[in-house]
């Protein structure tokens, strides 16, 4: 299991699928100094 971030870590890169096709970069493609990531499961 991966560490928890502390406050000040910086995020890790991640490179996830998006419904539809194509990938996002995590936090290279987030536009704004804040976000909220919210990750769904979708059917199973």
């Amino acid at each position: 299991m991966a560490d928890k971030l502390n406050l000040l870590d910086a995020f890790p890169t991640l490179s996830l699928n998006i419904a539809g096709g194509g990938t996002v970069t995590l936090p290279d493609d987030i536009s704004t100094p804040y976000a909220i990531v919210l990750f769904y499961r979708g059917h199973w």
